[in-house]
Parts: structure tokens; sequence; C-alpha cells
């Protein structure tokens, strides 16, 4: 249903006339995030500059009934911010400032659009280190990774964005302001609510301000690629290097289809005829590095790697750290459609996992690339594909139920990094199991009793 003049009309009341937009060629844009093939109309788009004004909006849509879907950059890869017929979009891309770098308390202060490498930078220019890094971070914002609870490479060493939010503002669906969380590094008074609305994928609330923890930033870092002639050596590798007490702050895969792929697109002389690559990076004290690093290389040599090499110096190590950054770009241009999916199995099952994913390819005759987090069993299988070929799609859809199903089976789950958003909610149930389910409805229908924020992601 359209939104009406009077609904409209005070909504640019709110924002101010130029920052509300109504027009089709406006709205076009809005109508997709970073998930293939799905896409929907809004009803407006808002850009919101303030806590007071989030509220008033929240306000008028809650009296009303009228859906609110939040957006950021729009890169989710799960249809988290998919509108829905007839919504207010509220972009807080201009929500922006890194409002406080607190180096005495460790402490960054943010708004939700400041993008992640401007986090990074921020703490950088202080000395000091934020480590989240998902793939995006160059154009994701702080409050989209806070919502959907993002990884990154430097996930196994340093963990994910829920263990560096110390606190946050919420607007509650009925505008209601809540600040939760605080700089002391030690707080148990009462519920941690400030984890209730991290990874909630904007079901909850509106985030408008962050507090994030940092750390010292390492003194010397060490990064390494070893190429193999076959998957398994390249996981055993990684069990081994876990098993000598080693954890190192980056430890990525990419197989065979996707190593082409990159090294076509960026070129960084990676060999072409290997089964897999890992790209191995350790951080901390110089000492530390050093014997961390060769130990690696005679670890990984051990299980019969190809080639090792070191990288020389920083700009050489940031070459060969772009062959996994750039790897989902570069399976992009392969096909005019691509679906990057993301399972999560225990480490002990990537090889498993990776050998079923291989299997599921050949049986529906798809193009698969597989790259990921080989240190945490974080994988994302790609699939290169055109929307248009109907009979293909619904191959790719078998194929989801089975790498799901499998990834459950082994002990996994259906998104260690993504969210669930539109395209995994079927998939939910099965992992969850029906008291988790019933208590993430009741906790959804308590905030959020009309049901405004976000509709239909998670589950309906």
């Amino acid at each position: 249903m359209p939104l009406s003049n009077s609904v409209l009309a005070e909504l640019a009341s709110i924002v101010g006339p130029d920052d509300l937009l109504t027009s089709d060629e406006d709205l076009i844009s809005y109508a997709f995030d970073g998930t293939a093939v799905l896409h929907q109309r809004p009803g407006c788009v808002l850009f919101v500059t303030s806590t007071p004004e989030v509220a008033a909006v929240l306000q008028l849509a809650n009296r009303e009934r009228i859906p609110v879907v939040t957006r950021g950059s729009g890169t989710g890869l799960s249809g988290g911010s998919l509108p829905v017929p007839g919504c207010i979009i509220l972009c807080t891309a201009r929500m922006n400032r890194i409002l406080e770098v607190d180096a005495a308390n460790l402490t960054l202060r943010s708004e939700p659009g400041a993008t992640t490498l401007a986090i990074a930078d921020a703490a950088t220019a202080a000395g000091l280190f934020y480590p989240p890094d998902p793939g995006s971070m160059k154009i994701s914002t702080i409050g989209g990774n806070v919502a959907e609870n993002s990884g990154g490479l430097r996930g196994l060493k340093y963990g994910i964005t829920r263990n560096y939010v110390m606190g946050l503002t919420v607007v509650l669906p009925d505008g209601e302001i809540l600040v939760t969380g605080n700089k002391c590094v030690k707080d148990v008074a009462g519920y941690s609510l400030k984890d209730l609305f991290v990874g909630s994928e904007g079901t909850l609330g509106v985030l408008t301000e962050v507090l994030l923890r940092l750390i010292p930033k390492p003194a010397a870092k060490k990064t390494m690629v070893a190429t193999y002639s076959a998957m398994d050596a390249a996981a055993q590798t990684v069990s081994d290097i876990i098993a000598a007490r080693i954890i190192p702050c980056t430890l990525e895969f990419l197989d065979r289809t996707t190593i082409r792929c990159v090294e076509d697109f960026a070129k960084v002389g990676l060999p072409t005829d290997c089964e897999a690559l890992l790209l191995m990076e350790t951080d901390g004290h110089p000492a530390q590095v050093d014997e961390e690093a060769a130990r690696m290389v005679e670890i990984a040599k051990r299980n019969g790697c190809r080639d090792v090499r070191v990288a020389r110096d920083d700009a050489e190590a940031n070459r060969l750290a772009s062959a996994r950054r750039s790897a989902f770009s570069a399976l992009a241009r392969m096909a005019p459609t691509t679906i990057l999916e993301d399972a999560t199995v225990p480490r002990s099952e990537l090889a498993t996992m990776v050998r079923f994913v291989e299997d599921v390819a050949r049986r529906y005759q798809l193009r698969i690339g597989t790259f990921g987090h080989m240190g945490d069993g974080n994988l994302h299988p790609t699939f290169l594909t055109d929307e248009r070929n109907t009979a293909e799609m619904h191959r790719i859809e078998q194929a989801f139920h089975e790498i799901f199903d499998e990834a459950i089976r082994l002990g996994g789950t259906i998104t260690g990094e993504h969210g669930v958003g539109v395209a995994k909610k079927g998939f939910l149930p099965k992992f969850a199991g029906d008291a988790q389910m019933r208590l993430m409805r009741s906790l959804r229908s308590t905030l959020d009793p009309h049901g405004i924020l976000n509709p239909g992601k998670m589950f309906d």
C-alpha cells in the first residue's frame, strides 16, 4: 500500500524535504542490497542524521503501523536490508561521524554510518587497532556490522564484531531511546542488553551510536602463501597449526576455481595449476612473529605444500592479502549473477565440507568457486550463474538445501557471518529447533509488538 501524502509530509517535516526520496527513479537504487536476485521497491527513502530524528520517524511509523527497514551501505548478502512493499527505508549512511577516540580507555565512539575502514583508520591514527575486517570493510558501515555481527579474515585470532561492542544507543520500535553498556571493562549489572541487539539484523531496534573496544596495535606481522596439490593437505596444515598451539591472525583458503579467477583479476603472481592456496598471517611481538612464521612454514612443508612464499615487506604482504580480499570481485566477473553463500563447520570437518561442495557442483552441473576462513571453518561457496536461466536457478536452490543440510549434519551452522535475512530464513528452523525459534519470536514480539521493524527477515 503506497504511503499517504499526509505521512510523506510528516516525514519530510522530520528530516527536511531534501532528505526524503519518493520518485521511482530515486527509489530503484534502494530496491536491492548485495544479495543476488532479490529486489523490492520501497515506499520511500529517508536520510536521517541524528538520534532524535530516528526516534521521531519510529514514533510515526509505530503509530501508523508502517514497516521500517534500516539501511547503511546496502552491502549485506542475506537480504537483510531489502525493502518490503510500502516500507520506509531508514538510511543511516549520513550518520557517519566518529565521535571520540579515547586512548586512555581504549575505546572508540561512532555513529552507525561510519565505514569499517574509517573506524580502523581512526584507531590506527591513535596507535591502536580495531581487528574485525569483513571483506566489504571499505564500504560496509559499522552499524551494519553490528546488526549482522560481522566477521572477517582476522576472526580466528581476534574474534568478531560482538567481541568489540561495549555499548550501544538504540531507538526502540516505539521511538524510545535506549542507552546500554559503557566504557567499563567489567559490568555485570543486569541483563547484557547490548548483546541482544548485536546480530539482531535490524529487527529489534535501530542503532544510532556504537561504543567499540580497541586494542594495542601489534608490533609486527608476517604474511605467507602456501600452495597445494590437494585440498586435504591444506586442511591438514590448518589442523596441525592449531594443534601446535599457534593461532594465526589470518588463515584463509582459495580453491582451484577461485585462484584462477583471482589471478586473472588481480595479477599477484599466484600459480594457477594448484588445487588449494592458504594465506597465513601471524602478528604480535617481532620475536614471536618470526618463530611462529618459521613453524607455520615447517608445518606447511611437512604436509606436502608445493611452495611457500613469504612476503618480503608490507607492500608484498598487502598484495598477497589482496588475493583473498578480491576473491568475490574476481568471481563476480565470470558470470552475470554471483551468489555468495556462507556456511560454517567445525575446523575438523572443513575438508569434508569442501569435497561435499565440489560433489554438489558436479551432480547439479553448477560452477562453484569456494573460498573462506579455513581457520574458523567458515566457507563461502560462490555460485556463478545467470538468474535468467530458470532451470539452473532451480538446481542452485536444490544445491543450497544439500549444502546447508550437510553443514548442520557436520555440527555446523547455516551462516557464520552473513546473517539469516530473507535468503536463509527457510533454513533457520531446522538449525535452531523449536525452543530457540519460540524464544526468538517471543523476544521480537515483546520489543516490537506491531512488527514494524524489518518484517519478513529471519522469520515471518
